[in-house]
């Protein structure tokens, strides 16, 4: 079976949002165009109690089909590579699992497979997860208490790329930064295979004083649907027209 592209967003973050619509919501939307929107809180090294944000961390993950984890920055770079492994078999398992419903009937799941069939699927969902196409959109949060982070962030997401091209399959990655006070995001890194450039980047950024995760959210994906298929959107149309498979 082929599964088509798996469409990542990754959230980085570290406080609750508190400018324009619900992020949840948004992440709703993207989960219903094919796109997965994962979450990663990242703390300070320091911070003991419950994050403030935590609760919107997990919501915008559950409404996007994703994953969420909070983490502390020496953790981070293992924490981005988790996640994004994860969520592309949860997608993978979900696409798995639709098809033997079809084939098997509604009332028969994957548990009460044989053993033996049921290892068969667990085998086709790991070859899939090495083999597939896959687009990652990193969206980062730079607001004012981000900004001692972005050193972490930054190594990250370059190991995270060296990471992902040990798979066999296909790999996209593109860097977004939030806020912008002309179009919410920025594009710090546009659709590359590898994420060398980031290096030179994050040194750069002006870090704002207000968090807006939904618009920031809605806006990366405007940057999938014109990846997709830029010529065919023409002004203050809707692009969401595909499905993501």
């Amino acid at each position: 079976m082929k599964t088509g592209r798996l469409k990542q967003i990754l959230l980085l973050t570290d406080g609750c949002s508190n400018h324009g619509e619900d992020p949840a919501a948004v992440a709703a939307l993207a989960r219903n165009q094919g796109v997965t929107v994962n979450v990663i809180g990242v703390l300070d090294d320091r911070q003991n109690s419950r994050p403030k944000g935590l609760d919107e961390v997990e919501g915008i993950a559950e409404a996007g089909g994703g994953i969420s984890q909070i983490v502390y920055q020496k953790s981070l770079s293992q924490t981005v590579q988790m996640v994004t492994r994860q969520a592309m078999t949860q997608t993978i398992q979900g696409i798995v699992n639709k098809e033997l419903q079809e084939i098997l009937g509604k009332n028969q799941s994957l548990e009460e497979l044989p053993p033996e069939q049921r290892g068969e699927v667990v085998e086709v969902v790991d070859e899939l997860g090495e083999s597939s196409a896959l687009e990652v959109l990193v969206l980062v949060d730079v607001s004012a208490s981000m900004h001692h982070k972005l050193p972490t962030v930054k190594d990250a997401l370059f190991d995270l790329s060296l990471s992902l091209n040990a798979r066999s399959g296909s790999n996209q990655f593109s860097v977004y930064s939030f806020p912008d006070p002309k179009h919410t995001i920025t594009q710090m890194v546009d659709w590359t295979p590898e994420l060398g450039a980031v290096n030179r980047l994050f040194s750069k950024l002006n870090s704002g004083g207000y968090t807006p995760t939904g618009p920031a959210l809605r806006q990366a994906l405007y940057a999938f649907a014109a990846k997709s298929a830029p010529s065919c959107l023409e002004d203050g149309e809707d692009p969401y027209e595909e499905t993501g498979w």
